[in-house]
């Protein structure tokens, strides 16, 4: 839109005819409707203003949100270290806990299947009274005092997973609590605080406020121009038969902050000068309207801009919000960080007090099963003593018959060899000449020397035979 008079060729001037007054105060009127645009103006200078200020404050607000967000990253990682070393206790303890428990499992399981064996293995009816009831192995040992092993043992593992739980529940709460500050130090849209925040480049605001800068002074040069065109119209009217009245009337009553600049309005024109001025406030009419639009969409750009500024501004404090809270939770972290570390010790010391016990318990359960073991072997044994014990005092039975029928052959035959010699010899000798000469001869027998002595039961060989095979198998 031009500002000026602009130089039109004279012979143009002579055959155009000039505008009539209607026409111009129609011009004035439109120019003074086109002069309400200032409040999108002045609306535009607020909006730089307030987005400069912005900027300034994102800039503050960056550098402390990165501040934080460095300090807090770095706790973190340190947190991560203590809490990566006490879930090797953790897991440590469990694998030994583990190991332990399947030691036992199997010490158990052993002396459970000797107790079965022992309380399978029924005694032989000949070794006891005849009216006692039948009996197994088991009943000469004490079953109880097994139990109570197995009980104080069960009392330990009891307390060591009593003792886990808690471990493992101050554990969960805090890699929960981490994991709570690594949420808000690295939210899951992806938005991180050292990223977005630790460089000016990748904030939108200083390319939107150059944008916003230029619409604002595109917008002011157009008010300035309606400005300038709404005087030119005015002074055409004062310059024009009839019109002085109007103009005053049209020109009072102006949008708050338009000044006019009709400094010279009161000075004759000559007809040339005001045959340009005409010209130019013709061209420039057509323009208004033009002009108007022009500012109107600048403002709605302007508009945008802001409101992405506004939220940007919004995304900032934001993150700055969540930094103060990762902030605010290490502190609280780091005051149970001691309180952490001490159940992971309280953990450990209890692990190895129980598991001292359990292993104590252990080796007395295995001396147990060894005793019991000695025990199934002891009967077998026996079971075998007892056969070859048969087995002896049936070939001195058969000794002794053998020896007591030689004897008596023996005494026959003495006796009569005796007779014969009576009968040859007797009628000669006299009685009295030897005192044992009609005597019988000596009468010897073979018999058990102790009455007292029990005799061996009669135990069938097949019972034998499986002590033998029992006796071989655990060799």
């Amino acid at each position: 839109m031009a500002s000026s008079t602009s130089s039109l060729p004279p012979e143009q001037h002579d055959s155009a005819s000039p505008p009539s007054l209607e026409l111009l105060v129609a011009h004035l009127l439109a120019a003074k409707r086109s002069l309400s645009c200032v409040e999108q103006v002045y609306r535009a200078n607020d909006l730089v203003i307030q987005t400069r200020q912005a900027l300034e404050d994102q800039t503050k607000l960056i550098a402390r949100t990165v501040f934080l967000h460095n300090g807090s990253h770095a706790q973190v990682q340190l947190l991560g270290h203590v809490l990566s070393h006490i879930r090797n206790i953790a897991r440590e303890g469990e694998s030994d806990f583990k190991s332990v428990l399947q030691v036992l499992d199997l010490s158990e399981s052993r002396l459970r299947q000797t107790l079965q064996q022992l309380r399978a293995t029924v005694i032989e009816p000949s070794l006891r009274p005849v009216d006692e009831p039948s009996k197994s192995l088991v009943d000469f040992v004490d079953e109880s005092g097994v139990e109570g092993l197995l009980g104080t043992i069960k009392e330990s593992i009891d307390a060591t997973v009593a003792a886990r739980q808690t471990f493992k529940k101050s554990n969960k709460s805090f890699e929960d609590e981490i994991a709570h500050v690594r949420s808000l130090l690295e939210p899951e849209d992806g938005q991180r605080g050292n990223g977005e925040l630790s460089s000016g480049l990748r904030s939108p605001i200083p390319d939107i406020l150059q944008g916003m800068e230029e619409h604002a002074q595109e917008m002011a040069d157009n008010l300035e121009s309606l400005v300038k065109h709404f005087d030119v119209c005015v002074t055409a009217i004062k310059h024009t038969e009839g019109g002085g009245a109007a103009a005053q009337n049209i020109a009072t009553d102006l949008p708050e902050g338009v000044s006019l600049g009709l400094t010279n309005e009161d000075e004759p024109l000559s007809e040339e000068e005001r045959m340009e001025m005409l010209a130019v406030l013709e061209k420039d009419a057509s323009e208004v309207e033009e002009v108007v639009i022009e500012i109107k969409d600048r403002s709605t750009e302007m508009e945008a801009y802001f409101e992405r500024s506004v939220a940007h501004s919004d995304l900032l404090s934001e993150s700055h919000a969540r930094e103060i809270a990762a902030y605010k939770l290490l502190e609280e972290v780091g005051a149970k960080l001691p309180t952490y570390i001490l159940q992971s010790q309280i953990f450990l010391a209890k692990w190895e007090d129980e598991k001292v016990k359990i292993e104590e318990r252990m080796e007395e359960l295995e001396t147990v099963r060894d005793f019991y073991d000695g025990f199934l072997r002891a009967y077998d044994k026996l079971i075998i003593e007892i056969g070859r014990r048969k087995t002896m005092e049936t070939k001195v039975a058969k000794v002794a018959q053998e020896a007591m029928a030689k004897i008596d052959r023996l005494y026959a035959e003495d006796v009569a060899d005796r007779d014969s010699f009576r009968q040859e010899q007797g009628d000669f000798l006299p009685v009295d000449i030897w005192p044992g000469l009609m005597l019988p001869p000596k009468r010897y027998k073979v018999c058990q020397e102790d009455e007292n002595a029990s005799s061996v039961p009669d135990i069938s060989a097949s019972v034998i035979q499986r002590a033998i095979r029992r006796v071989s198998g655990r060799q």
